[in-house]
């Protein structure tokens, strides 16, 4: 019988043998990964689950290749998509996880629930029939129950302040948009803010609504916010870039192993080509964020003020596999219009790749460029004032801005990491929503009136502490500011708009700080740009 075994077997290998050919490399490999599969399938002493096998060889053969080769289950596309096609559907709800229970920190405008009255503060209990409050529900969950296909109905049941009853309401699923521009405001007389976080299909529309309103508000100067932005679509990049770049000038070419180099120019007068511009940017700005800021320093369009970006000069084009899934896959390298490919280095791997980011405390260069090694290689001139910039890994700005530690404590930071901050903020909205809405029912209002007293200060100071925090006199004297301006700018989201947030803690916005006074005491205009010649 073992014998006979051991006969069998070598029968089976030899007929399912591949009948080795004169082929090319690629059908080689190929030929030899399907062979191996078919005896894993066949002999391992194990049952196997090929589905798993074969995307954890994906994974690892991706990741041998670039940081930015990935794949996506097919369960997981439509959510990866989501933020590039700048909408989902569902019902519509900003929402916190607040006691254990849904809490609506606001309808998002225009979404069904918004149209049926649901409101902020609003505490949902049930979902079609089914008790959510107090079991323990986590964010997936409440994707899993509220997230669903244009059409589709979901029923449910919301507390809302201290009615016993609970409010029923059937809504409707729809498209529900995810915004791009986080706010646009007036930041000083004549000059505009606008912060992007990401580069959707619906980025530049919203843009537009920006760019009108804060004209209409007198804006001579803008300052674009593209810090943390991590990338998007490189379509989107490019319709914002020609925003700032007369027609003609290149924005952006690329180039791959399989395609040509293909140039990319402005071709439509943009909306703010004369106006003074600042573009700021981090470590977190990568991508899309790093064409535009890349093109802008380029032509000498504009200043650059932050730090380093993070350093993504990939081009990844998805490919759809056969059972749904499908893989982001390098195909390019970009280029900035001077010629600087600004993709930092992954030959030490994935991790390293990654922790490279962090890495940059470590040697000092989030305090200061001086620990950064600029050598002549990596230089590189504009295209209009002939001015030094520099390729290599990032965009290096042409203002650099310190991180701003001053306010750091570790009092301060496991409030941070806790999010307690924003829980205490959700429970003091709630508690007084009715008669908040009244005393400040605009964002002006609110800026100028609004206070955080001592009383609350000292309430947050309890609320820490029973959720684990002590209190700590000396870390108070140094975060204590920064703690109370988070604090009513959380309190300015919950109760008001997104944009509020970011109006009140714009004091804390240490960048942003610098571009104004750039704009205001005359280093912009002593930076030799072309601004005022597009």
């Amino acid at each position: 019988m073992g014998k006979q075994f051991a006969l069998g077997i070598i029968l089976v290998l030899g007929m399912a043998a591949p009948a080795w050919s004169q082929q090319s490399d690629f059908e080689e490999q190929g030929q030899k990964f399907n062979t191996l599969l078919y005896y894993m399938d066949q002999l391992y002493v194990e049952d196997t689950d090929m589905e798993s096998l074969v995307e954890t060889a994906i994974v690892n053969m991706l990741e041998e290749m670039d940081p930015h080769s990935v794949y996506i289950p097919a369960e997981e596309l439509q959510a990866a998509d989501e933020p590039l096609n700048g909408n989902f559907e569902g019902v519509g709800i900003q929402f916190n996880i607040f006691r254990d229970t849904i809490m609506v920190v606001s309808p998002i405008p225009g979404g069904p629930s918004e149209k049926l009255g649901i409101m902020a503060g609003d505490r949902i209990v049930t979902v079609d029939g089914e008790v959510v409050a107090g079991t323990g529900v986590t964010n997936k969950d409440v994707q899993r129950l509220l997230k669903g296909p244009k059409g589709t109905l979901v029923t449910v049941g919301i507390k809302r302040g201290n009615d016993p009853e609970l409010l029923t309401f059937e809504i409707i699923r729809d498209k529900i948009p995810i915004y791009s521009v986080d706010a646009s405001f007036m930041v000083a007389p004549g000059i505009g803010y606008v912060k992007v976080n990401r580069f959707s299909k619906s980025t530049m529309s919203e843009l537009y609504i920006a760019f009108a309103k804060l004209k209409q508000a007198g804006m001579e100067d803008l300052i674009l916010d593209l810090q943390g932005n991590g990338g998007g679509m490189l379509r989107t990049a490019i319709q914002m870039a020609d925003e700032f770049l007369s027609e003609q000038k290149l924005i952006v070419y690329t180039e791959g192993r399989s395609f040509p180099r293909d140039d990319t120019y402005a071709r439509i007068p943009g909306r703010f080509e004369q106006g003074r511009l600042v573009v700021l940017i981090d470590q977190g700005s990568a991508s899309a964020s790093e064409i535009v800021s890349g093109a802008v320093q380029d032509w000498d369009r504009g200043l650059i003020v932050g730090r380093r970006s993070f350093g993504k000069g990939l081009v990844q084009r998805p490919v759809n596999l056969p059972d749904g899934s499908a893989v982001r896959l390098t195909v390019q390298k970009y280029y900035t219009p001077a010629g600087r490919c600004i993709q930092k280095p992954y030959d030490e791997g994935v991790d390293a790749y990654r922790m490279e980011k962090y890495d940059r405390y470590e040697t000092g260069e989030m305090m200061s460029l001086d620990s950064l090694d600029l050598p002549d290689s990596l230089k590189y001139e504009t295209r209009l004032r002939g001015r030094t910039v520099y390729g290599g890994g990032g965009i290096v700005p042409d203002v650099f801005v310190p991180l701003d530690t001053t306010d750091n404590s570790a009092y301060f930071s496991s409030i941070l990491r806790k999010g307690l901050d924003n829980r205490y903020a959700l429970a003091y909205v709630d508690s007084l929503r009715a008669e908040l809405e009244v005393a400040y029912p605009t964002e002006d209002t609110f800026l100028e009136a609004f206070e955080v007293t001592d009383g609350m200060l000292e309430a947050f100071q309890r609320f820490a502490s029973a959720e684990g925090v002590e209190f700590n006199e000396g870390d108070w004297s140094t975060s204590g500011n920064a703690i109370a301006l988070r604090l009513k700018a959380m309190m300015g989201r919950n109760l008001l708009e997104q944009s509020t947030f970011y109006r009140v803690i714009s004091g804390l916005n240490e960048s942003l700080e610098r571009a104004i006074e750039i704009l205001q005491d005359g280093t912009f205009d002593k930076a030799n740009l072309a601004h005022d010649s597009f």
